[in-house]
């Protein structure tokens, strides 16, 4: 075992750490757990990561195991740590096992800060993944398409107390500035309720963002980032139901649905480098959620970016596999040079 590198594994949901983000919609409507299908999402990613890290001969995996999630059989060779019960947080779990291993690889919803606080509680000597400063401007719909707009990429117009309202309506969505996935996102016709839910939500504290609806093609892109560079590793179809009126749902991706190397690819390809260039401090995996404003990918169109998540998302699923590569493998020794670099080893 000696000379190996010691790598824990913590996603959040299925690791107990949702009992850090209680008020977040990330609880099961029973109020006993996560909810499902939060948690069927983080088991996915979860054991995906673990596995490609499984994979390493000079690596020793632990990975954070819920009563509510058990690691599975294929991960034999995992070590299991259990987060135990009394409700500790995130931070104070970590906070216990930092020391016991090289590197931490954490897997955690951007709302209430919780990613950007993990990642300073663990530090940037053991840290795999994006700086804490990029992931704050991640974590922020209202502050990441500030910066991606100072950089000149498209993303949705926005309204905010004081602005003159919109000439016309083409629809509209109001969701948490800092929330997971689709929790708590609406969509509505008209300008005028979407902006009575908005500064509802903001005249109870809830920070929260009102942008025009793009209609096209929802897209997640799997992202390698590394010192201001991207690769577009895999464009991925999202499918989202999202009904006028009604709230927005996630119902999972589908990897690798256009060439990279395709017309569609090449321009998302550039779209991934300005990005990248736009926000210093993006590392490792990126997922970023675009719309094609187009019925088709072969059609021509000027891709609209929705969010950045500065961390593994479901699109990592299966994504090692379907490109013959491993990720996590590339990641973590990409993350070692770079300390090395650095002298933080």
């Amino acid at each position: 075992m000696s000379g190996k590198k010691k790598v824990l594994v913590y996603e959040c949901i299925s690791g107990g750490g949702f009992a850090s983000l209680e008020g977040e919609g990330l609880a099961s409507p029973e109020g006993e757990g996560p909810d499902p299908d939060l948690l069927a999402q983080g088991v996915a990613m979860r054991d995906a990561l673990a596995a490609d890290l499984q994979r390493l001969g000079d690596v020793v995996v632990s990975c954070v195991a819920s009563r509510h999630a058990p690691l599975p059989a294929a991960l034999a060779s995992v070590r299991c740590l259990d987060v135990g019960e009394g409700g500790q947080t995130a931070a104070d779990f970590l906070a216990r096992e930092i020391p016991a291993h090289d590197h931490v690889w954490v897997v955690a919803p951007e709302c209430d800060d919780l990613l950007a606080q993990l990642s300073a509680c663990v530090g940037a000597e053991r840290w795999v993944g994006c700086s804490t400063p990029a992931i704050r401007v991640a974590s922020s719909k209202s502050a990441t398409r500030r910066c991606l707009a100072a950089a000149g990429i498209a993303v949705p117009a926005a309204w905010c107390p004081g602005d003159p309202d919109p000439a016309a309506d083409a629809g509209w969505i109001v969701k948490p500035d800092d929330g997971a996935g689709s929790v708590g996102a609406y969509r509505y016709v008209d300008f005028d309720t979407a902006r009575d839910d908005f500064l509802a939500r903001l005249g109870g504290g809830v920070a929260s963002t009102l942008e025009a609806w793009i209609d096209g093609i929802p897209l997640s892109l799997s992202l390698l980032c590394c010192d201001g560079r991207a690769e577009l590793l895999a464009i991925n179809r999202q499918h989202i139901v999202s009904p006028p009126g009604g709230a927005v749902v996630y119902q999972g991706v589908d990897i690798g649905v256009a060439p990279v190397g395709g017309s569609a690819g090449r321009r998302l390809a550039a779209l991934a480098q300005q990005i990248a260039a736009a926000l210093p401090g993006l590392a490792g995996y990126v997922g970023v959620d675009v719309v094609w404003p187009a019925a088709s990918l072969s059609d021509n169109a000027a891709p609209v970016v929705i969010e950045i998540n500065p961390r593994v998302t479901c699109a990592y699923v299966g994504l090692s596999a379907a490109l013959g590569r491993n990720l996590a493998g590339e990641i973590l020794a990409a993350d070692v040079t770079e300390a090395a670099q650095h002298g933080l080893h």
